[in-house]
Parts: C-alpha cells; structure tokens; sequence
C-alpha cells in the first residue's frame, strides 16, 4: 500500500524516487519543487490542529 502511494505521488509530480545501485537495492524519496508547494498549507494545518488539542 505504501508503495501504491509513493508510485502515485511520483507519477503526480510531489516526489522524486532516486533508486542506487546497491544490494539489496536502496530507494530515496524526496519532495520535488511542486510538493514543497504544500508546506505552507500544511504547517497551517499543523498550527491549527496544535491550537485544538490545548
């Protein structure tokens, strides 16, 4: 499942999969510049969800 959403976050262009020629093999995920795009909406749900839980 975890793998489903990685694949469809790479395929809508949030992520950026770097795989490296090792054993066993090693994957990378990171935000691509169109997911960076959320991080202000998201800290401003994490602000607001801080505020309720007082």
């Amino acid at each position: 499942m975890l793998t489903k959403c990685l694949r469809e976050l790479e395929r809508d262009g949030f992520v950026t999969r770097t795989q490296y020629a090792t054993i066993p093999p090693t994957v990378e995920y990171s935000l691509a510049e169109r997911g960076r795009t959320l991080i202000p909406a998201l800290e401003s749900v994490y602000r607001w969800a801080e505020e309720q839980m007082r």
